[in-house]
């Protein structure tokens, strides 16, 4: 068994997957990380695109008539009518 063991093809092949492992650019372990680090970002990407989607169904919304687009001006900058006064209450 100590023969197979101490063998120096096994010895280097032990090597080889130890630098593989652990060393380098292209090692094992910066590998996982930056699959992590794929997965986060494919996550924020789709946090994105979902806030572009909401975005956009918003401007049709706002655009489909006058109305709409006063309503938001309303809400959104405060704006009034010259025979109008606005009130903001601030909750705590």
């Amino acid at each position: 068994m100590r023969r197979y063991v101490l063998n120096k093809y096994v010895l280097t092949l032990f090597g080889f997957a130890l630098i593989l492992t652990f060393c380098g650019d292209q090692s094992l372990l910066n590998r996982v990380k930056r699959a992590h680090e794929i997965r986060e970002k494919e996550a924020e990407l789709s946090a994105y695109r979902n806030a572009i989607e909401e975005t956009s169904s918003q401007i049709e919304h706002i655009n489909a008539s006058t109305e709409n687009l006063e309503q938001f001006a309303r809400e959104q900058y405060f704006m009034h009518a010259d025979n109008e006064d606005v009130f903001i209450i601030n909750e705590p």
